[in-house]
């Protein structure tokens, strides 16, 4: 998907992206892994690799997914959105809790057996 030139992306967003890419640039540093092996391992150019590295968003999350997986990673990705960690959403849902619950009444004919 390209990034439409006129969309100008919330800057927060730029910022986690662009920590995203430095945590997977250190981490393949720490590793001693070369860019071209990492790019190699992960079925990606060095040029989309470097891209991953900078926190481009014109990569797809498919890429960064697969160059976690390489690194080791990929299961704190499936931590991101999981609604332990959705502090505002729970919060929500326990605004909409019902103060009481009503059992639900039998019909005439139920009671009658």
């Amino acid at each position: 998907m390209k990034i439409n030139k006129t969309y100008s992306m919330p800057i927060p967003v730029k910022r986690a992206l662009r920590k995203l890419g430095g945590d997977i640039r250190d981490a393949r540093r720490r590793r001693r892994i070369p860019s071209a092996v990492l790019a190699e391992r992960a079925s990606i150019s060095r040029t989309t690799l470097v891209k991953v590295e900078k926190g481009d968003p014109g990569v797809s999350l498919g890429i960064y997914a697969v160059v976690l997986f390489v690194l080791g990673l990929v299961d704190r990705l499936s931590e991101v959105a999981d609604v332990r960690h959705d502090e505002h959403g729970l919060a929500l849902d326990e605004e909409n809790l019902p103060e009481r619950i009503h059992r639900k009444t039998r019909s005439k004919s139920a009671r009658d057996k």
